[in-house]
């Protein structure tokens, strides 16, 4: 009896954990999938003459707090200036 009990909890650990994997499989193909449209995207702005490293760059900035920036950028000029950079 035990072994019964043992195989059925065994089958759907199994299922269980398969669905697991191939959820996250699925997730997986999706960030391809996107990963390449953002690549289509940058190579579409950088044939229409936009520079895809500061664009890149703002998308990044605008992740991030108004704060968080101000203060980074006063102290990258603060270090400018220290070394005679402004």
């Amino acid at each position: 009896m035990s072994d019964v009990i043992s195989d059925e909890a065994y089958n759907v650990t199994a299922e269980e954990l398969r669905q697991f994997i191939e959820r996250y499989e699925h997730l997986e193909a999706e960030k391809k999938d996107i990963a390449e449209q953002q690549k289509e995207v940058m190579a579409e702005a950088k044939g229409r003459g936009y520079d895809t490293k500061v664009l890149r760059k703002i998308v990044a900035l605008r992740k991030r707090q108004p704060d968080d920036i101000a203060e980074e950028e006063a102290v990258l000029e603060l270090y400018k200036a220290a070394l005679g950079m402004s």
